[in-house]
């Protein structure tokens, strides 16, 4: 299979050539490791991969499925729709969730729409298409095998929806709409209207309760895992605190799934919800799950600004909303504090259109934010200022308005436009909408191999909580793509391989790793609330963000980097010494949860710090500002990282292990990439 055309140019290998002699910034902060290889990744044909795993995988009978027991951690798409199919399939499934529903789980904010191969636009899409925008909208950091698979499976996510009853936007025909999103030429988004993460929770939500009903599934709400139990080095089980009660609680299971979403809320100010943490994931990693590329975030370019110091998260504005609307700043600074109505068109600089010709408002995100951030650093920004800067640029509907009336962008848009000025206090109908980058997503996670399975034998990962498909960037209405995939055709198909060999022998509950797991846990909530310290835990926390965001956040440098991992290292040791928790332990306590959450959330602050300095390259939502081309896009240097950056937890104090996946591309030329 050949590469698709594309108005790119050849990767310039002058560009690594003329470096000097490989270096590592990060020489001095890991552990050089053994590499690490996908081994369950079929060969042959790309197109034929999926079905080869498929029917390679062994298969557990009916019979023996009503003796097989499987954990699911998280209620979002990617965990609501694994354990309604896992359910489906007869297995004795345990559903938990830290929210009072498994329908508040923060897929439920998504709002612009899913991605899929479908070609009803006939705008010569494909499955291969959607493949390579991923593989290049990623920036060429993520496995082929992996992301064909999610491309082929795409086509079916949208089927199963419909047959749940998701209300996807429809045209006057009948037929199902489609729009654009970032980094794409072709319309292969299925949206309704701004609510489609809402109405795909509830589709799996209904499949979840079905098989809830039927006996085959059993949700525990308002528990939070707070450990894994790995016996004999298989993940056996969790340990969770009843949010209510506070009571401790151990499960055991043939096999745990984590689908406990992303860690953006490292950074504090996000557009994640208040609750999203990293804790399932990272109590795995210390368990020996590897941790692979944490730097990789995304920057999300179509944010409400940030107001002032009092806010404690950020709100996102689709970016569906790129399609009809228009970014722009002022061409001179002295207009920046005018009504944008009293600013002539001539005197508009609409500035992705002008750099980015072929896609204008609809380049990737990590180009649109690194973009508005120029913008604001020239002085250019607009809205009030913050700390001395306008940090804003505008998102303008008045011409979609005008060609299209008022009543098409209601339609289309209308609950955005009415969260918006709900928010703000303007009505974003009569002036343009005022946004700036923040963080959303991330593309890192635990690693996983082609079956989903961590390095943790019998731990298997879905969604957001782990690596595999988006590369250093994903692409916009990828993420409820992802998830679906995972939950509900993906890990069906390979979780069922590992549980031939079950069940398992029954782990006693005086088991060494399982006394030892909840003495742990034990032990750290004692801490927390024996300390008696004199700082909040959301004062950490903020401060653990600012960090981040300066120097982890849209740019990074080799000198910014250091300098975070001694603050985060100085801070954590404060934290420890220093915090106050307030309440008690078996009772109902916010408090002590988030202090578990921060605990974690410092660990990882400092690996994602340590992996984005061992990667001195800029690929995607990594953006290293020694490593930029004459235009100032990101660079990447293939010669030296093309591969993922596994992290192996060596202990308490102790330098973490950095094993290395080389990405090896057969079916794609890896060019420098150009949006233009």
């Amino acid at each position: 299979m050949t590469d698709m055309p594309d108005t790119t140019s050849a990767f310039d290998a002058s560009h690594t050539t003329s470096r000097e002699e490989e270096f590592d910034d990060a020489a001095d902060f890991y552990v050089p490791g053994e590499p690490i290889m996908d081994t369950k990744a079929p060969g042959g044909p790309l197109d034929e991969r999926w079905g080869t795993r498929q029917f390679d995988a062994r298969i557990a009978n009916p019979a023996k499925r009503r003796r097989l027991s499987v954990i699911v951690v998280g209620t979002g798409l990617a965990g609501a729709s694994a354990a309604a199919t896992l359910g489906e399939a007869g297995y004795v499934v345990k559903s938990f969730c830290y929210q009072d529903s498994p329908r508040r789980a923060h897929s439920i904010a998504a709002q612009g729409g899913i991605n899929a191969a479908k070609n009803y636009k006939g705008d010569g899409d494909s499955i291969y298409r959607l493949f390579y925008d991923t593989i290049k909208g990623g920036d060429y950091r993520s496995r082929e095998s992996n992301v064909y698979r999610l491309a082929q499976v795409s086509v079916n996510i949208i089927d199963q929806c419909v047959a749940q009853g998701v209300p996807f936007a429809r045209e006057y025909g009948g037929l199902l709409d489609n729009r654009s999103f970032g980094g794409v030429q072709v319309s292969r988004t299925f949206y309704a209207r701004g609510q489609t993460g809402q109405q795909l929770l509830i589709g799996a939500y209904q499949a979840l309760e079905r098989q809830v009903a039927a006996g085959t599934v059993r949700c525990y709400t308002r528990h939070e895992m707070v450990e894994l139990i790995v016996v004999d080095g298989r993940a056996r089980g969790i340990i969770v605190r009843d949010m209510v009660t506070g009571e401790l609680e151990t499960y055991f299971a043939d096999v745990v799934v984590l689908a406990s979403g992303g860690y953006g809320n490292v950074f504090f100010l996000s557009t994640n919800a208040m609750g999203c943490n990293v804790t399932a994931t990272w109590r795995a990693h210390r368990k020996g799950a590897f941790m692979a590329n944490p730097c990789y975030t995304q920057i999300h370019p179509t944010c409400i600004p940030v107001s002032g110091a009092h806010q404690s998260k950020l709100t996102l504005m689709s970016e569906s909303l790129r399609n009809d609307g228009r970014i722009w700043v002022p061409k001179n600074k002295a207009d920046c504090d005018k009504n944008p109505q009293e600013i002539p068109e001539e005197d508009r600089d609409y500035y992705l259109e002008r750099i980015y010709p072929s896609f204008g408002n609809l380049v990737p995100r990590d180009i649109a934010s690194r973009q508005a951030k120029n913008m604001c650093d020239e002085g250019r920004g607009v809205g009030p200022e913050v700390d001395g800067v306008r940090r804003g640029v505008y998102l303008d509907f008045a011409e979609a308005i005008e060609r299209l009336g008022r009543q098409a962008i209601e339609d289309k848009y209308g609950n955005l436009f009415d969260m918006y000025a709900r928010i703000t206090g303007e009505d974003p109908y009569e002036v343009p909408m005022r946004i700036y980058p923040a963080v959303h997503y991330v593309m890192g996670g635990l690693w996983v191999d082609y079956d989903l399975q961590s390095t943790i034998p019998g731990l298997f990962v879905t969604g957001e909580a782990n690596f595999s498909d988006h590369g250093a960037n994903r692409l916009g209405a990828s993420a409820l793509m992802q998830g679906l995939a995972d939950g509900y055709f993906v890990l069906s198909n390979t979780i069922r391989d590992y549980l031939a060999d079950g069940p398992f022998d029954k782990v006693p509950e005086d088991h060494p790793a399982v006394v030892e797991a909840q003495e742990s846990v034990q032990t750290r909530i004692d801490h927390f609330m024996n300390n008696g310290g004199s700082r909040s835990v959301d004062s950490y926390h903020r401060e653990l963000g600012h960090i981040m965001w300066e120097f982890c956040g849209m740019e990074r440098t080799e000198d910014g980097l250091k300098k975070a991992i001694d603050l985060i290292r100085t801070l954590r040791d404060d934290f420890w010494r220093n915090v106050k928790v307030l309440g008690t332990a078996d009772s109902l306590n916010q408090s002590l949860e988030k202090a578990g959450r921060v605990a974690d959330f410092l660990e990882l602050g400092e690996l994602m710090c340590i992996d984005a300095l061992n990667r001195r390259e800029s690929c995607g939502g990594h953006f290293r500002a020694e490593s930029q081309t004459e235009e100032g896009e990101a660079l990447r240097h293939d010669d030296q990282y093309a591969y993922v950056a596994a992290w192996e937890w060596a202990g308490e104090g102790e330098k973490p292990v950095l094993h290395k996946e080389d990405l090896v591309y057969e079916f794609v030329e890896m060019k420098q990439r150009s949006y233009k």
